[in-house]
C-alpha cells in the first residue's frame, strides 16, 4: 500500500469523524428547539465534543501538511485559523444561560461548517481515487 493512499484514508476518517461530531452537535440543538433536553443538558454535550472538533481538524491539517498535499492544507487552513481565533477569544464553548438567545447563530454556524467538512471530503475522495488510479499506471 502506498503513502499516499494510506494518508488520504486516514483523511477520509477524519473527516467522516468530523461530520459526525458536527451531526450530533446540530442533533442537540434540534432537540433543544424543540424542547426534547434542557439547556443545560444540551450545552454540556455540545461542549464535550467541540474540542475533540478543533484537535481532529488540527491533526487532518498537519496531516495535510506533512504529507505535502499542500492544496488540501490550504483548503483546511480557514478553519483552522477560525478555530483557533475562537478558542483564543473563548467563544468555543456554548454557554447555558445564552443558549437559547444564540440558537439560531449556532444552527447556522454548524451547518456552515458541515457543508464545508462535506466539500473536504469529497475532495478527499477525488484525491483518494486520483491517487489509486495513478498506482494502476
Amino acid at each position: 500500500m502506498e503513502v499516499a493512499l494510506f494518508v488520504w484514508l486516514i483523511a477520509f476518517f477524519l473527516l467522516v469523524a468530523l461530520l459526525i461530531m458536527l451531526v450530533y452537535q446540530l442533533m442537540c440543538l434540534a432537540d433543544l428547539e424543540f424542547d426534547y433536553i434542557n439547556p443545560y443538558d444540551s450545552a454540556s454535550r455540545i461542549n464535550c465534543v467541540v474540542l475533540p472538533e478543533y484537535v481532529l481538524l488540527g491533526v487532518l491539517s498537519l496531516l495535510f501538511l506533512l504529507s505535502g498535499h499542500w492544496l488540501m492544507f490550504l483548503f483546511s487552513a480557514p478553519a483552522v485559523y477560525y478555530y483557533v481565533k475562537l478558542y483564543q477569544q473563548r467563544q468555543h464553548l456554548i454557554d447555558v444561560t445564552e443558549i437559547f438567545n444564540l440558537l439560531n447563530r449556532e444552527k447556522k454556524r454548524r451547518l456552515f461548517k458541515l457543508v464545508y467538512f462535506v466539500c473536504l471530503l469529497f475532495l478527499s475522495l477525488f484525491w483518494m481515487i486520483w491517487s489509486v488510479m495513478e498506482d494502476d499506471d
